[in-house]
């Protein structure tokens, strides 16, 4: 049986995929440069990443969130990925990929624009830990299409949704004057809505006589695929807390600590959530996998924004009941609403994991402004304009939800338009390794 993987692509795929990182290295050899003063022995020993005016005394009670979030983005994201039973081997790889060229064009954005905006700013591992956030988004989007998409359209998809984050992140900071870790929440409503506009613009061009029996059985999970599905769950819901406190910037040192206890409560409760209403969802009372490596990160996702600005444990763990809910319920009714009104073929969940939860945080962190006297950009609301102030940055806020609801849309769409430049895998290999890696076990080639 002869491939049907275009043999062009296997010109294009290795020759993209060169040019691009001969172009990365270049641009970093004439426009990074280390900042050496932050390079003392300490730093680099433990991979503390602290902004550059941050007191020593505050210094000592952070985490040390480098490792976190690479661990967090590569295995969390990759095993997560990994789950169908003939797609195992593409989505740990591809995401790796994925994280690997997000960094480097996330670290170039960044300098270039804040260039552009006159933001001077030494590069250091402060800088990478937020390009690895910036990375995030971008791995969430990318669920919706792995199996469908070959790895020259997910590299120009993650280049694309790069540029345009960037400039979501450009246009909070100048217009709507909000702080890193606020614009950072944003990107799971970015992520998630950019993938589903792709999703569904690449599953309009797919032949209606497709074969719906065979795709069915390629998205079978396996147990030990599955497994290893449930093993990047547990690694995201253990460095969440690392995820939602890295870019909280206060004056108050107790809002890093509030933000880490506040994650691992909703985490817990949107866990517990998860498991009883899976069971209660089946009419035998078992519980679905799939649940649960969706809905039990939905309260991560849910306190994010707001993580800060919760003073009472309570508040925290109601968000993660109701996004457990939200997201068991959309695994239970929105599938029937994208894969039969829009076309959109299996987007593996980011909808109601990280789309649904991510507005329902955005919503509560703008509610809780009024009341909330850690604020960053409301420590002298008392002395400048008293609650006029406070409504004028509840709109900025509810702007920038809107910003970046609108924005991920409209890119993913662009994208979308793009990536089918390329030609896609036929629709008779998708969720399938053996469209792109070498199994030499076996005695037909693919």
């Amino acid at each position: 049986m002869g491939s049907k993987y275009p043999r062009s692509l296997r010109f294009h795929l290795p020759l993209w995929a060169f040019l691009l990182q001969v172009a990365s290295i270049l641009l970093f050899c004439f426009f990074i440069s280390y900042d050496t003063l932050q390079m003392d022995q300490k730093f680099m020993v433990t991979y503390q990443a602290f902004p550059k005016d941050l007191p020593a005394v505050y210094q000592i009670g952070c985490q040390s969130v480098f490792q976190d979030l690479t661990l967090m983005a590569a295995l969390g994201f990759g095993f997560l990925s990994s789950s169908l039973r003939r797609h195992s081997w593409s989505g740990v790889a591809f995401n790796f990929f994925m994280l690997a060229l997000g960094v480097q064009g996330s670290i170039l954005l960044d300098y270039f624009l804040g260039k552009t905006i006159q933001q001077n700013e030494p590069f250091d591992l402060f800088s990478i830990r937020k390009a690895t956030m910036s990375t995030v988004p971008m791995l969430i989007s990318a669920v919706a299409v792995l199996g469908k998409a070959n790895l020259v359209q997910l590299a120009v998809m993650v280049l694309l949704e790069a540029a345009a984050f960037g400039a979501v992140k450009v246009v909070d900071k100048q217009v709507f004057t909000m702080d890193d870790h606020t614009i950072m929440m944003h990107g799971h409503v970015f992520g998630a809505y950019f993938g589903l506009l792709v999703a569904w613009c690449l599953s309009r061009s797919l032949p209606r006589e497709m074969d719906e029996k065979a795709q069915t059985e390629k998205l079978q999970m396996a147990t030990g695929s599955s497994l290893f599905g449930m093993l990047g769950t547990l690694f995201l819901w253990i460095f969440w807390p690392s995820f939602n406190s890295a870019l909280v910037e206060s004056q108050f040192i107790n809002d890093k600590k509030r933000a880490v206890f506040n994650t691992y409560y909703a985490l817990a409760v949107s866990a517990v959530t998860a498991t009883s209403m899976s069971a209660l969802s089946h009419p035998q009372g078992k519980i679905n996998m799939v649940h649960v490596h969706n809905a039990v990160l939905a309260g991560g996702v849910a306190v994010g924004a707001p993580c800060f600005l919760i003073t009472s444990p309570w508040i925290a763990m109601v968000l993660g009941l109701t996004a457990g809910l939200i997201s068991i319920v959309g695994a239970k009714c929105l599938p029937v609403c994208l894969n039969h009104m829009l076309q959109i073929r299996n987007p593996r969940g980011i909808h109601y994991t990280f789309g649904l939860p991510g507005l329902l945080g955005a919503v509560t962190y703008i509610l809780l402004i009024p009341i909330s006297y850690n604020y960053p950009r409301l420590i002298t609301w008392e002395a400048e304009a008293g609650k006029s102030l406070v409504n004028n940055y509840m709109i900025k806020d509810w702007g920038a939800l809107s910003f970046a609801l609108a924005m991920g849309m409209v890119s993913g769409l662009l994208t979308a338009l793009m990536v089918k430049m390329w030609r896609a895998p036929h629709v008779a290999k998708y969720f399938d390794d053996q469209a792109f890696w070498e199994f030499p076990h076996l005695a037909v080639g693919f």
